[in-house]
C-alpha cells in the first residue's frame, strides 16, 4: 500500500469518526435529546435521513404547504424531546416523522410527470 493510500485511509477514518454527527452540531448538543441522538449512530442516521427529507420537501412544496409542513417539523421537535434519554422512543418518533414526510412525498409524486 502506498504512502498516499495509507494517509487517506487514515484521513478518511478520521474524518468518519468525527463527522460521527446528527443534522446538528454534536458539540453543541446541550439536551439529553440531542446528546442522545448523537451518541447512537442509528439515532444520528435517523435524524440526518428525516432532516434531508424535511429540507428537500419543504423546498417542493408551495408556500402555503410550506408553512404547514414547518409547524409540523416545530411540534415534532417539542414532541421528539419529551423522549429524553429513551432510544426506543426516539427511534419510533423519528420513524414515525419519516413516515409523515414520506406520505407528502407521495403526495407529490402522485400530481406528476415533471
Amino acid at each position: 500500500m502506498s504512502f498516499l493510500s495509507k494517509s487517506l485511509l487514515i484521513f478518511s477514518t478520521l474524518f468518519i469518526s468525527q463527522s460521527y454527527a446528527a443534522s446538528f452540531n454534536c458539540q453543541k448538543a446541550t439536551t439529553a435529546t440531542e446528546k442522545t441522538i448523537c451518541e447512537h449512530r442509528l439515532l444520528n442516521d435517523a435524524d440526518v435521513k428525516m432532516s434531508t427529507s424535511y429540507n428537500i420537501l419543504r423546498r417542493m412544496v408551495p408556500m402555503g404547504t410550506r408553512s404547514v409542513i414547518q409547524r409540523d417539523q416545530v411540534k415534532w421537535l417539542q414532541f421528539r424531546d419529551r423522549c429524553q434519554e429513551s432510544v426506543s422512543c426516539l427511534s419510533q418518533v423519528y420513524n414515525m416523522r419519516q413516515q409523515q414526510l414520506d406520505l407528502h412525498f407521495d403526495r407529490i409524486y402522485k400530481m406528476g410527470p415533471y
